[in-house]
């Protein structure tokens, strides 16, 4: 599955869910490649069915799966914004900083070993992305897809494609720029 280049991904809607699934799609196949499911406590659903809203809020782990629910890599978010991506041993191999109060700037993204390595760029209505590295080239993209107007009006439910267009040099690098392209809905938009 990381060895793609493109990624649909598509949000599972359900009524009153307290945690998100989310398939991951080849485009070019058609096939279901992966899941992203968040995996939270019995007490954190709990609080989320009585803060709703507020759940952007709160810590998080999604946990990135390839088809044979093997676990590739996990995005974790605790109270005070830090987002981490751990590989499958639990070994941080990045991390995100949001920007607060920065137009247009939605996070920064950082390998495992704290070397910013891009920084995700969003339009004014949050539905295109940019991942642009360092050297201000276009390390991918984020790009919302229309839905329908039932499921846009009445779901938080989204669809999106995820494009790398690195030259990827290692698998920590690709599961990084993937779990960048992830966490805009998953940890900072839910």
């Amino acid at each position: 599955m990381l060895s793609l280049s493109n990624y649909f991904i598509k949000e599972h809607v359900s009524f009153m869910k307290l945690s998100d699934t989310y398939e991951i799609i080849d485009p070019a196949s058609g096939n279901k490649v992966g899941h992203a499911r968040e995996s939270i406590s019995a007490a954190m659903k709990l609080l989320r069915f009585f803060l709703g809203d507020y759940k952007m809020f709160m810590p998080t782990r999604v946990d990135v799966t390839d088809i044979n629910d093997t676990v590739l890599f996990s995005i974790k978010k605790n109270w005070l914004w830090k987002v981490s991506v751990l590989d499958r041993n639990g070994n941080q191999i990045g991390c995100f900083a949001k920007k607060r109060l920065a137009f247009g700037n939605f996070f920064d993204i950082f390998d495992g070993g704290g070397s910013k390595i891009g920084t995700v760029k969003g339009d004014w209505k949050g539905w295109n992305f940019k991942i642009i590295g360092e050297n201000d080239g276009e390390m991918g993209t984020i790009t919302k897809k229309w839905a329908g107007i039932g499921k846009e009006l009445f779901t938080s439910a989204d669809n999106y494609m995820i494009s790398i267009n690195d030259d990827r040099p290692d698998l920590e690098r690709s599961m990084v720029l993937l779990a960048a392209g992830l966490a805009i809905d998953t940890v900072y938009k839910e």
